[in-house]
């Protein structure tokens, strides 16, 4: 199918969410546009697509929805809620959901929802606000691959690369893959931040030489100024990480394996949110290293 050929409904106008949907405007695809808050339903950059007052409101007379909300709950209120988008999407139909939930949770949407004939795939996505913005998420699909060449269109919009693992669940197991390899990477960020400054070593110049060599990582190109700077923009949630965390975590449970890190850094994540800090960007875990470790 082309861009022509579909018409979408999106809901979950957040970090992630709005410059998905405003790059799937400017390329050209009919748009309805829903999210809780309601606000930034009237972006500037999305006039002309329709703001829309529920899911089902959303949802009416699409051939593909996508989804980009925070968690388990909120992808299924969305669905098969009171004004839910289930109670309006057609025969033949695709759910396209890019939020991260647990693997099981995909799985039942998709369940219920082939009962009135619509598709379902699981397609997290990673690469943060910047990705999001610039239309090159990485995309991890689980799901049909028949549906998958149907919304690829869709896809080659938001994502610069689109990856493929399986049945409905598998997209959202490897988002728990990626999700530890983040909170490895961010904690190690943090502390070597931490040690840097203690040493009263020229950061920004620690960071542009170490940032190419072997201790290179996507946290240390993006995120290691906002530590330096003890400013934490939003980019990706605390809040939200520690709950894909937990995500990992029960699959790790699941197949008797111990993640001792992913562990260590749930801890961490937890005992900022605790104090305040669950609504910051995920960069917030260098906090932990200056208050906790100054007394």
């Amino acid at each position: 199918m082309t861009k022509g050929d579909l018409s979408l409904g999106f809901i979950g106008l957040g970090a992630l969410g709005l410059p998905m949907a405003i790059n799937l405007y400017r390329a050209g695809f009919p748009l309805r546009v829903h999210t809780r808050s309601r606000k930034p339903e009237t972006n500037p950059e999305l006039e002309g697509a329709t703001p829309c007052s529920s899911p089902a409101e959303a949802s009416t007379g699409v051939d593909v929805l996508l989804l980009c909300v925070s968690d388990d709950a909120a992808v299924e209120e969305v669905l098969f809620g009171a004004n839910g988008a289930a109670s309006q999407l057609g025969t033949g139909s695709v759910v396209l959901d890019c939020s991260t939930i647990a693997p099981a949770t995909a799985q039942h949407c998709a369940e219920r929802l082939a009962r009135q004939n619509v598709h379902y795939l699981d397609a997290p996505v990673t690469g943060g606000t910047e990705g999001a913005q610039r239309g090159c998420l990485t995309v991890l699909v689980g799901g049909a691959s028949e549906t998958l060449e149907r919304v690829r269109p869709i896809l080659e919009v938001i994502g610069g690369t689109i990856h493929h693992f399986g049945s409905v669940g598998r997209g959202q197991q490897v988002k728990a893959v990626n999700q530890v390899l983040v909170a490895g990477s961010y904690a190690a960020v943090a502390e070597a931040v931490s040690l840097g400054q203690r040493l009263e070593l020229p950061m920004p110049q620690v960071i542009d030489a170490l940032k190419n060599g072997a201790a290179g990582s996507w946290a240390l190109e993006h995120r290691s100024t906002a530590m330096v700077e003890g400013s934490y923009p939003l980019g990706f949630r605390l809040s939200l990480h520690r709950k894909d965390l937990g995500i990992a975590l029960d699959a790790a449970k699941a197949v008797q394996l111990d993640l001792p890190v992913t562990t260590l850094v749930e801890q961490l994540e937890l005992d900022l949110i605790q104090n305040g800090h669950g609504d910051e960007d995920v960069s917030a875990l260098h906090r932990w290293n200056q208050t906790r470790q100054r007394s």
